[in-house]
């Protein structure tokens, strides 16, 4: 029996879409190619999920691949990314319905320390009854033992979470701890109804 819904946080809770920040300052096509490939796709971003470095030590890194006139653009980027970071159409409605039926409430992130100033503006932290951040851990999903933490550090039952990602490996790493799993495809009435919440 379901009693916890587990949420990832980008692409079910909040929109993470790098083409936003991206069309916002730079016009090139080439440059927006350069700046998403070393920035978004990049180890800097990786690291900062692990908790590794900071958002102003990512310019560092990634300036060392980006050519020297877009060094201004890209700290803009990077300063600015989460812009982007806007509520997905119906998570909120989502979230305010399963709370009510009583169901408890638990995000679950791979992110940066950042997620602190950029989610609590979309979202208050208190609504949730446990969130779990990637980069207080110094892990990320989907390796097995974040899941396992969120489960002791809240004292649930595997079989008793529902976890909703994006990301097929995500998933899968829920499902190997023994959690209910749903790959998330925008479809939040469809999980109200195929598991009956």
């Amino acid at each position: 029996m379901i009693k916890n819904i587990v949420l990832d946080m980008g692409n079910v809770l909040l929109d993470y879409n790098p083409d936003y920040i991206l069309n916002l300052y730079l016009d090139s096509a080439d440059d927006k190619k350069i700046i998403r490939k070393e920035l978004f796709e990049g180890p800097e971003w990786i690291q900062a999920d692990f908790g590794y470095i900071t958002n102003e030590e990512k310019f560092e890194g990634c300036s060392k691949r980006v050519p020297e006139r877009l060094h201004e653009k890209l700290k803009l980027c990077i300063a600015d990314w989460s812009l982007c970071m806007l509520p997905v159409k119906g998570a909120k409605e989502f979230c305010a319905c399963i709370k009510k039926k009583g169901y408890q409430i638990y995000v679950l992130s791979n992110a940066g320390f950042d997620f602190y100033q950029y989610f609590p503006k979309q979202f208050d932290l208190d609504f949730f009854d446990g969130i779990v951040v990637s980069a207080d851990l110094h892990m990320v999903k989907p390796d097995p033992n974040i899941y396992r933490y969120l489960l002791e550090k809240y004292k649930l039952a595997a079989d008793e979470c529902l976890f909703i990602d994006d990301r097929q490996d995500n998933v899968d790493g829920a499902k190997s701890v023994g959690m209910h799993t749903h790959l998330f495809r925008d479809d939040f009435e469809k999980i109200l109804s195929i598991y009956s919440l």
